[in-house]
């Protein structure tokens, strides 16, 4: 027994008077109406209703039943509203999961908009390390990924972001300006650990006509970390030539802290991903942060931050 529906049954036949006008208010069969009613008492082993050929009448146990009722099925239609308004209204708590680098380099400086146009919006992010793909357990994830999407969950493309060698002007008034990747041996790299780098450094041609790999002598690396942070940051103090992501370097390339190294080359390229574990009853808020999202950069296969820097990879 759909017990819910039969309390609502149960008090429309108060209201209207009789079983006949509750059926008629219900769009439902009077016999269904009926039986709703009977199998009501039967659940309760108690009987609501007094039933004559002229009139219907509240028992005792049915007038206290019929007042506390009206209070269930007021706060259950409460409820419903407040759900329903969650996803209409701009307002609540937002959680987000992101990699570091994208909270520190492109959330953060894109949040204040944000906050102005929904003010009314608390935004939690965690960036604990490297993400994979969704996790159900926020509303938002946010990732990078080199290979095809795999997974139950629903995701938009942000952006394309190339990783591109780049260095402090400083360091390459010191040094150089390679112009092929076989002057990059005579210069200092900053790189993942050595093992990651067993197959050595490969380079693309801007327009695909060439690929390079050059094996990564230890003896060259002048800095080995995971951590893509501490190689942008060395990177900016001038220890050598790092390879990182546009979506990092936007900045530091606008305010020539750093300059791109062999602008027709890139490293690879990944996408930039938005998640949700399911497109049922999506908040507004999220709906909008993504949409947010989009708009800032650009949902495209293409790289807007190398665009913006005037860096863009030649062809």
């Amino acid at each position: 027994m759909d017990q819910l529906r039969a309390i609502r049954v149960f008090v429309r036949v108060i209201d209207e008077g009789s079983f006949a006008g509750a059926a008629r208010a219900l769009d439902l069969a009077p016999a269904v109406v009926t039986r709703l009613v009977a199998e009501l008492e039967d659940h309760l082993g108690t009987r609501l209703l007094n039933r004559t050929t002229r009139r219907l009448s509240l028992t005792e146990i049915g007038e206290a039943y019929l007042e506390r009722a009206r209070r269930i099925l007021s706060d259950v239609d409460e409820a419903a509203a407040l759900a329903a308004s969650a996803t209409q209204e701009v307002r609540g708590l937002l959680r987000v999961l992101c990699p570091p680098a994208i909270a520190v380099h492109q959330l953060a400086k894109h949040l204040p908009a944000f906050h102005r146009d929904y003010p009314h919006v608390t935004l939690e992010i965690t960036s604990p390390g490297p993400v994979d793909t969704v996790d159900d357990s926020y509303d938002l994830t946010l990732w990078q990924a080199r290979e095809p999407l795999d997974g139950d969950f629903v995701a938009r493309r942000l952006a394309r972001s190339e990783f591109i060698l780049c260095a402090s002007p400083d360091y390459l008034d010191r040094r150089g300006r390679p112009e092929h990747p076989h002057d990059l041996k005579q210069h200092d790299a900053l790189v993942p650990p050595t093992a990651a780098m067993a197959r050595g450094l490969t380079l693309q041609r801007g327009d695909g006509s060439e690929e390079i790999t050059l094996p990564m002598l230890p003896s060259r690396a002048t800095l080995s970390t995971t951590h893509m942070d501490t190689n942008y940051a060395a990177a900016l103090h001038g220890l050598g030539i790092a390879g990182l992501p546009s979506f990092m370097v936007e900045d530091a390339l606008l305010e020539q802290a750093l300059e791109r190294v062999m602008p027709q080359w890139r490293l690879f390229s990944i996408t930039l991903w938005a998640g949700m574990p399911t497109r049922k009853y999506v908040p507004a808020r999220t709906r909008a942060f993504l949409d947010f999202l989009l708009q800032i950069f650009g949902g495209e296969d293409r790289d807007p931050w190398l665009v913006a820097a005037g860096c863009a990879t030649r062809s």
